[in-house]
């Protein structure tokens, strides 16, 4: 796969700590995964992003993101509700989407695989195990992973 190629598949990073917002794209970069990150800091932005409304109503939504990194615990809308809202749009209902989260509950876990949530992280404390772990997710969702075509309302 060129590069072109994986720059061209975007990675909607749903997440309102801006340290971790922070260290998650330092771990992409330094993985050398050069994807266009957009950053969603609440529940509601990550929708209007996916559905093109609000501040994103001009964004053509046949594009999707290839990768949506989900936090759980977010402002206005949590994230449960957000992957519920994703798996319900005939549009979304395909993404890929990896819960990256500090969460030990092991109620959010069920509850996210049961929303169908692709993989469930638990964000590692330590910045060289979180490296590690985003040159995996990078690999597998970006490079090895063959995506669903896109859906259309």
């Amino acid at each position: 796969m060129s590069n072109n190629d994986r720059t061209n598949k975007v990675i909607l990073l749903v997440e309102d700590n801006p340290d971790d917002e922070a260290l998650a794209i330092r771990a992409l970069k330094k993985n050398n995964i050069l994807n266009e990150v957009i950053t969603a800091r609440d529940g509601v932005e990550a929708i209007d992003y996916l559905q093109g409304t609000g501040k994103y109503d001009s964004r053509d939504t046949t594009k999707q993101p290839h990768l949506i990194l989900l936090d759980l615990q977010l402002p206005k809308i949590d994230g449960l509700e957000v992957l519920r809202r994703i798996r319900a749009n005939l549009v979304t209902e395909l993404l890929p989407v990896v819960i990256l989260t500090t969460s030990t509950e092991q109620q959010d876990l069920i509850s996210s695989y049961k929303l169908g949530a692709n993989s469930y992280i638990r964000k590692p404390v330590d910045f060289n195990n979180f490296i590690a772990a985003v040159n995996q997710l990078g690999l597998y969702w970006l490079v090895l992973n063959e995506p669903p075509p896109v859906q259309l309302a």
